[in-house]
């Protein structure tokens, strides 16, 4: 996030923030290993994922504001680390929140006091989805941002065709399952298309900037820190 989309993590620190919450963020902090997990390199994923146990180590929440991450820390890192560290890795899961389910569940705040006056579709980003079990804290948010129309899509719940390297091995796939998710969201007449994974918004963004449509990618955290 802090390489491709910081205005996205910040604008989670500013609504944590406005909530009351001390936020710290940690430069020796860097990936969580992901790409190198789904590619099945496992070793070199626990070299970069290690230092992911170390800095998160005395924080008291973890919150993601990206899904796919999120997942990483909360689902696949005590499997990457069954062998060793298995401990840590299963109290940093224990921890680990996405943001909106953070929000919603833990702090028990349905309204954060945002005001975005503009129509809106929702994209369940596959992790957040299917490993975090993120589906109605985003809306229920969005549902109490003043003057924000929410309009679902048909296919909100399909893979977007990113999915990082598959992306890379798998372009004319991806670029089709992308493709009709961009169809979906256009068919709303929405002005954005919001999610909680950067990740999913960055594809989805490039294939409509090609499509030279209007319709803008905007991640969650942006809207609700808007006043």
């Amino acid at each position: 996030m802090d390489a491709m989309y910081p205005e996205a993590a910040i604008s989670a620190v500013r609504v944590l923030e406005r909530l009351g919450h001390e936020v710290a963020y940690s430069p020796a902090v860097t990936c969580c290993g992901q790409p190198a997990f789904n590619s099945g390199y496992w070793d070199e994923a626990r070299q970069v994922a290690g230092r992911v146990l170390d800095a998160y180590a005395s924080s008291d929440v973890v919150v993601s504001v990206s899904g796919s991450c999120g997942a990483m820390l909360k689902v696949f890192f005590p499997e990457l680390f069954r062998d060793e560290r298995a401990q840590e890795a299963q109290q940093l899961s224990d921890k680990v929140w996405e943001f909106s389910d953070f929000l919603v569940t833990k702090l028990r705040v349905l309204d954060v006091g945002a005001r975005f006056p503009h129509r809106v579709t929702w994209h369940d980003g596959c992790h957040g989805l299917r490993e975090m079990n993120v589906q109605s804290q985003p809306r229920t948010l969005l549902q109490n941002v003043r003057d924000l129309e929410l309009v679902e899509m048909d296919m909100a719940q399909t893979c977007c065709g990113f999915g990082g390297t598959f992306a890379a091995k798998f372009s004319d796939i991806s670029t089709a399952m992308g493709e009709v998710k961009c169809k979906s969201a256009l068919e709303t007449n929405a002005e954005y298309i919001v999610s909680g994974d950067s990740s999913c918004l960055m594809h989805i963004q490039g294939l409509l900037d090609r499509q030279k449509q209007p319709l803008q990618s905007l991640h969650l955290a942006q809207v609700l820190a808007s006043e």
